[in-house]
């Protein structure tokens, strides 16, 4: 096992990329904090908040799962029927994956109009 010098990241980094995507607002639902943009949620914080869920078309889940087990997964029983998938905080790469899935996330749920006035996040979660 290779010791790894990364701060683990936590919930506050979360909150804090989230809320730096333009017109993205926080708001507590299910008991967690989510975070939306024109209303609709592309994000949440875990249970523990050891983990987010992030917007994610169905097509893409598995393959991201069979790459990095370790990193995204589905809560059996939850996650099956939405495009959603979870995320562990402890297994990503810092900030800038953070951000990058996060971007990725808000891409999807953004109105285009968002999109257009926002040029410079085209292609921002792809990597």
């Amino acid at each position: 096992m290779t010791a790894r010098s990364k701060t683990p990241l936590t919930a506050a980094d979360v909150r804090s990329a989230a809320l730096s995507l333009p017109d993205t607002t926080e708001k507590l639902a299910w008991g967690r904090p989510t975070f939306r943009v024109a209303g609709k949620v592309f994000a949440s914080l875990g249970d523990d908040d050891t983990a987010m869920g992030v917007k994610c078309p169905k097509e893409d889940r598995a393959e991201l799962i069979a790459t990095e087990p370790e990193k995204f997964f589905l809560k059996e029983g939850h996650d099956d029927n939405y495009a959603w998938l979870r995320v562990r905080l402890s297994a990503l790469d810092g900030a800038g994956e953070l951000t990058a899935i996060l971007t990725d996330a808000w891409r999807q749920v953004a109105p285009r109009r968002l999109l257009a006035a926002h040029p410079e996040l085209e292609g921002a979660g792809e990597g």
